[in-house]
């Protein structure tokens, strides 16, 4: 593992012990499934945390916490993006106080490719996301958008921009590219201005992100630190990539090939789940011989992280152990998931389409 992990970049990590020893990261306790009851800490897929023991105090004890968290607009919402959804709505179930960011300014800075060429067309990425996170369950009083929040928010991001050296920045990222810097002190304010008296004043919160993105979280605790506000420090839960349809990759809106968006049409969804990568064995006789491996097959973990049902992901993981059933028909099983789950999605995209360009464009 090298000294750095790299935010932006489109490949999967894979060997997360040697991150958790590198940069401080504890696992998620078996005991803490208890008080979080949902299928993305039961099943594994969040795994790992900075100082969540604050949010877990605040649950059991039925006090507020803040949940922030977003998604920058570079691209179209693809299904690894549902997870962060997901994992903002229940936290709002078990008590949390939502601002859920749709980053249109850091979709547009952040990125050097030609995708997001004006601020124009992150925010036609924007207002598409933002209908997407709503069909997908978010409230509307939940979400802002950072083109057009409130000034305190902007103020607050200079004034961060000053905490944090150019040695430092380098040291944590290996790079000052200008545009990443500029959405970085976004990023900062984003996590932290909640805790402003203007806001919910000082009060734990948690922000997910994926292990890639843990350098925005070493910076932003290291900010806190040094600001003359009396904030706790933002804690972090860590949950695994969705791997993406070809290995050693993740979905990823920059990598279309690997991933199935939310506006994919069935016949997509169909072509791209059947030639994902499979966990089956070389040749029918070997795996009905010998079984599968379910942990790097693409049409299972796609059922692993989006299927609510655990007594059928738990079935569906023991046969293909097994090899009972084939990798083929693990593929049918996942193809039908989707298209059940993007017809419906689709459909509720459509009704807030014109709130969400509303809430984006004015």
């Amino acid at each position: 593992m090298e000294d750095r992990i790299d935010p932006w970049g489109s490949f999967q990590i894979k060997d997360y012990d040697k991150v958790f020893k590198e940069f401080g990261l504890n696992r998620i306790p078996e005991d803490w499934k208890d008080t979080l009851d949902h299928h993305l800490f039961r099943r594994g897929i969040v795994i790992a945390h900075r100082d969540f023991n604050k949010i877990i105090s605040r649950v059991e004890n039925r006090q507020p916490f803040i949940m922030m968290t977003g998604i920058a607009s570079s691209g179209r919402m693809h299904i690894g993006h549902k997870l962060i959804v997901d994992l903002a709505l229940f936290m709002k179930s078990i008590g949390a106080r939502m601002y859920f960011g749709i980053a249109d300014i850091d979709g547009y800075v952040s990125r050097s490719d030609m995708k997001v060429d004006s601020m124009q067309k992150a925010k036609e990425f924007a207002a598409n996301n933002l209908a997407n996170a709503l069909a997908l369950g978010l409230d509307k009083k939940d979400v802002y958008i950072q083109s057009r929040y409130k000034p305190r928010y902007y103020e607050f991001a200079f004034e961060l921009s000053k905490k944090i050296t150019v040695n430092t920045f380098e040291g944590i990222y290996g790079h000052l590219d200008l545009g990443k810097m500029a959405a970085n002190f976004l990023q900062y304010a984003d996590i932290l201005h909640p805790q402003l008296k203007e806001f919910e004043g000082k009060m734990p919160s948690v922000t997910p992100v994926a292990l890639d993105q843990d350098p925005h979280i070493r910076a932003v605790r290291d900010i806190a630190k040094r600001l003359p506000y009396n904030m706790e420090l933002p804690t972090s839960i860590y949950p695994v990539h969705l791997p993406g349809l070809k290995p050693g990759s993740k979905m990823s809106s920059s990598v279309p090939e690997s991933s199935i968006f939310l506006d994919d049409t069935p016949e997509e969804v169909e072509k791209k789940i059947r030639t994902a990568f499979s966990g089956g064995a070389a040749t029918l006789e070997e795996h009905r011989k010998h079984g599968g491996n379910p942990d790097v097959d693409v049409a299972f973990q796609i059922l692993k992280f989006h299927c609510p049902d655990d007594k059928k992901v738990n079935q569906l993981r023991q046969k293909f152990l097994e090899g009972t059933i084939t990798s083929g028909e693990m593929k049918e099983e996942a193809i039908k998931f989707v298209i059940k789950f993007l017809k419906e999605h689709q459909r509720k995209f459509k009704k807030f389409e014109p709130l969400a360009r509303k809430m984006v464009f004015g």
